[in-house]
């Protein structure tokens, strides 16, 4: 009888999640805010509580959940309608370098050491602090970063040039396996794949990662042994 019990108060606070993240909306994980973050955690606690509370007492956690999700709908409504709420709620962007001058004070108010700074730099592709005009800290923690005009890459557009749209890449192998359905929306099938991987002299078995797009172009990642060396250290 206690299974049951469960079972059923498992399907409601998962129903009730779901009802409630539609309510909240969407948001990746680098776009959450502290409060978000932390609000997030509480309901998916008290959404997993739910699952095993006694049907007696079932309404208390549903209640808590409710009351999370609607101060937190109402304090994103507050932040979209007031820019002072906005920045109080969800903090401010901070200048960490501006015009080649590194600001260590807002380095330290960021809760960033220099490293972790420099971590950021090179992910985004700046291995030389020089090539960056200004890099901000964006209230979800991410770094932001404007190159020097002389460091930035050079656009078609610079150049005055009309190229074709780059044409969206489907993964079609992930782990040596096929992936049926995104070959099936590009149109071909596991047996045209053979005969392409046939032709490059492989197999699907060694493939890590394939890609190909809608005019059949494919490109094969095969499995390598990770690179040991740290030259950052």
């Amino acid at each position: 009888m206690d299974f049951f019990k469960v079972l059923l108060t498992s399907v409601g606070s998962v129903a009730a999640l779901f009802i409630m993240t539609k309510i909240i909306g969407n948001k990746q994980i680098n776009q959450l805010n502290l409060f978000d973050y932390i609000n997030g955690i509480t309901i998916g606690s008290i959404g997993a509580e739910l699952a095993i509370t006694p049907e007696k007492e079932f309404y208390q956690p549903l209640t808590a959940l409710v009351i999370y999700t609607l101060a937190t709908f109402s304090i994103n409504l507050i932040s979209m309608k007031s820019i002072k709420c906005r920045r109080f709620l969800e903090g401010k962007s901070r200048y960490l370098m501006k015009d080649g001058k590194l600001y260590n004070e807002n380095i330290k108010k960021a809760n960033l050491d220099l490293n972790e700074f420099l971590t950021q730099c090179r992910v985004m592709g700046f291995y030389d602090l020089s090539d960056i005009n200004t890099a901000i800290i964006e209230p979800n923690g991410k770094v932001s970063i404007l190159p020097n005009d002389n460091a930035r890459p050079v656009t078609p557009k610079d150049m005055g040039l009309s190229v074709q749209q780059t044409k969206v890449q489907y993964n079609v192998i992930m782990d040596g396996c096929a992936v049926k359905e995104n070959l099936k929306s590009l149109g071909y099938d596991e047996s045209w794949l053979s005969q392409e991987l046939s032709k490059q002299k492989t197999k699907m078995s060694e493939v890590f990662l394939a890609t190909c797009d809608i005019d059949g172009n494919l490109n094969i990642y095969d499995y390598n042994k990770g690179y040991r060396n740290d030259p950052f250290q």
